[in-house]
């Protein structure tokens, strides 16, 4: 029985040394063999006609922000198609984005309120770009950004383009920095599975997407987002990171906030990873299928096998010092994480604080996800992510 404890106490150690640590490396490896990374960007002699899709649900005091960093996008106007639909909006979101009817913006309403992956099939009959690009009210793209994801999109193995996210404080230069540094490490993850085979999820921030693809219809309760690469490799194409398409993502203020985004996102990525499951099959995906596995099912396995490690702890315990030890460090761990699950705020928190507390509330949100989903609950009601001061970011 012990020896058994003990495997459990060293199985959530060996989990995350291989998640975080030994993938990353094992990808950097085989990239190096890659002198040119797959799906790299090329300049394009002819522009092909897009169809920008914003969704929006009460977004009235940051929609006229996201309206303008489209329209200032370096592409030609007369080919890009910007349609904002309205998820039964009850602010004056729909009135500030009809002013801007007259300079080619068009809106669609949904009668009743859906989701936002309702909404964005509700799109499909009006769209009139080879290629579409799905964003959020909350994000401002550099003025290259879209250029940048259509000339991946040149590459005809590429059904998928991601933007690059760039996680940026509004107000409070060091509010929340442990979400910055877990962007910038998905991000460098994201460059290294471009570069070996394709990454195996796309950025909500801003993808681009082959129209043909983004037309297959998705349930209200899956993540578009995430379900686009895989329906990419389904049907034969990759999935790639535009580097250079800069989507700069307003850093949320509140550790709150984030856990409920992050429960959210988790239950609908486990419900969308289980209806596309042939993609697990290595003897049908190979590479991909290992890189799905490493990147999204062993991150979720992480707070699963460290409960059990300790559980495990706790029975060791009465008869091991070392498990005593280990015992009391978790303890001073968990009481920092409810510090700062506490922590006002309109005050900065400490950094060593901020990063012990998302660590801890990133893991508990796999866990409370995996809860729901088990229960049955649905998260096709979208209540986006409040981000407040979006209108500044560059």
């Amino acid at each position: 029985m012990s020896a058994i404890a003990i495997a459990l106490v060293i199985l959530p150690v060996a989990m995350v040394l291989y998640t975080y640590v030994a993938y990353p490396t094992i990808l950097w490896l085989l990239a190096r063999a890659r002198p040119r990374p797959a799906g790299t960007c090329d300049e394009l002699s002819t522009w092909p006609t897009v169809s920008v899709v914003l969704p929006a649900y009460n977004e009235g005091r940051q929609i006229a922000g996201a309206i303008e960093a489209l329209l200032a996008q370096d592409y030609p106007s007369d080919r890009c198609q910007i349609l904002v639909v309205s998820d039964a909006s009850t602010d004056q979101t729909d009135a500030i984005v009809e002013q801007y009817a007259s300079r080619g913006v068009e809106l669609l309403r949904m009668p009743i309120r859906g989701g936002k992956t309702a909404a964005e099939n509700a799109t499909i009959a009006r769209l009139r770009g080879g290629i579409v690009i799905n964003s959020d009210a909350s994000i401002r793209l550099h003025p290259l950004a879209v250029r940048r994801l259509v000339e991946c999109m040149a590459d005809p193995s590429v059904g998928v383009a991601s933007g690059r996210d760039v996680s940026v404080a509004v107000g409070e230069p060091v509010a929340n920095a442990a979400e910055a540094g877990y962007v910038g490490y998905e991000m460098w993850l994201r460059a290294l599975e471009t570069r070996v085979s394709g990454i195996v999820g796309a950025s909500g921030s801003c993808y681009a997407i082959r129209a043909d693809l983004h037309r297959i219809p998705i349930r209200r309760d899956l993540s578009r987002d995430f379900s686009a690469a895989l329906t990419a490799r389904l049907h034969g194409y990759r999935a790639v990171s535009a580097d250079d398409a800069l989507c700069y993502v307003p850093r949320t203020p509140s550790l709150k906030r984030e856990y409920w985004r992050k429960v959210r996102t988790v239950a609908r990525g486990m419900e969308t990873l289980f209806q596309n499951r042939e993609l697990l099959d290595p003897t049908r995906f190979g590479l991909f299928a290992w890189m799905l596995f490493s990147h999204k099912i062993c991150r979720w396995l992480v707070p699963a096998t460290a409960l059990c490690g300790l559980l495990a702890l706790a029975a060791l315990a009465p008869n091991h010092s070392w498990a005593r030890l280990l015992v009391a460090g978790a303890i001073a761990v968990l009481a920092v994480a409810a510090v700062g699950a506490r922590w006002p705020d309109s005050r900065p928190m400490p950094r060593a604080i901020s990063l012990i507390t998302f660590g801890i509330a990133a893991n508990l949100a796999v866990i409370h996800a995996f809860a729901r989903v088990l229960a049955g609950r649905e998260d096709h009601i979208w209540e986006p992510t409040r981000r407040e001061g979006a209108a500044a970011v560059p």
